[in-house]
């Protein structure tokens, strides 16, 4: 059995390092940040990277998807607040800049702020050869969005009996990396090459599909519907996420025998021996972005986001409790 701290990423110390920083700056723990910009807007500006997925587009050499994963980590997290994603900013370190490899990646991040219908306003390239070894890249990225106060989303309006609906992911997303490698790549002994017949595709593909952008079909829930809280499922997943737009006196109860949980999780469990609660607190496990509703209006969201081609499921419902999320 391997764990992801055996991975090398150590969960409770992140959680560790939220708490210590908190007193510094302000909005940590929700998914974008807050700047109040006149009366009537906020600014929402979220942060993040890619992780351990870079070693993927490195080992396939493929690197023209792995920046829209990069502009999906951060246009969901600011569109979750219901904020319209309006420009992002891209940072790349690496050994030696390889200007056809850094153009592929660039290439990707506008692909991404194309999807999201956002802007590619600039970015950093730095050569660190001290810093990284040769072939090695990082990336980050910075999205700032604009949201009318009004119409922010927060789960403040969650309440007991409220529905809660998941949209299927396109897979891993850019969460889970190191286990994921720890145990497909050093444990089972497979490479980017090795073809996986349930899936029907080498490995390599399958770990290096790019990360879903919700943020468009977010903006046409919020629009049409009263969406009280959006979750997106990243490190940490559903049970640590989905806690974030959650009252104090509330919980919900996922039930797992609400959606079909792609092979890739599946032979990661299997392969690696790794505990349920693990899995479920490292990867996404087929759900890429959770949204809390009234219950009334189930059903219409869910003929709405079939039409627009996008899989989702009822799966679970909001009760009385203490902020906790229980998966059943």
């Amino acid at each position: 059995m391997i764990t992801y701290k055996q991975a090398g990423v150590d969960v409770d110390a992140g959680n560790e390092v939220v708490k210590r920083i908190r007193k510094y700056a302000q909005g940590i723990g929700f998914f974008g940040g807050l700047y109040p910009f006149g009366k009537k807007q906020y600014l929402v500006g979220a942060a993040d990277g890619v992780g351990t997925k870079v070693k993927i587009a490195i080992k396939m050499n493929k690197h023209d998807t792995i920046g829209i994963d990069l502009v999906a980590m951060n246009v969901n997290d600011i569109a979750a607040t219901g904020a319209m994603p309006l420009f992002f900013l891209d940072y790349i370190g690496c050994h030696k800049v390889r200007p056809p490899q850094i153009e592929k990646i660039i290439k990707g991040v506008a692909a991404g702020c194309n999807k999201a219908g956002c802007r590619l306003l600039g970015g950093e390239t730095a050569e660190l050869s001290d810093l990284y070894q040769d072939g090695d890249y990082d990336l980050a990225g910075f999205a700032i969005g604009s949201l009318d106060k009004k119409k922010l989303v927060n789960g403040s309006k969650i309440k007991t009996g409220d529905a809660i609906i998941g949209l299927a992911s396109s897979g891993l997303h850019s969460n889970g990396y190191s286990l994921a490698r720890k145990v497909l790549f050093d444990q089972a002994h497979m490479d980017v090459n090795t073809f996986i017949e349930e899936i029907e595709r080498p490995l390599g593909q399958e770990l290096l599909t790019p990360t879903k952008i919700y943020s468009p079909i977010i903006l046409k829930l919020i629009k049409k519907f009263k969406v009280k809280g959006v979750a997106h499922i990243t490190g940490g997943g559903i049970p640590e996420n989905l806690a974030r737009v959650l009252p104090k006196t509330k919980q919900a109860v996922i039930d797992l025998n609400s959606w079909p949980v792609q092979y890739i999780f599946r032979l990661i469990q299997r392969l690696g021996k790794v505990d349920h609660d693990d899995m479920y607190r490292t990867f996404n496990m087929g759900l890429g972005l959770i949204v809390v509703v009234d219950k009334k209006q189930v059903n219409k969201i869910l003929a709405f986001l079939k039409k627009q081609k996008e899989k989702a499921y009822l799966i679970g419902e909001v009760g009385k409790g203490r902020g906790e999320v229980i998966i059943i």
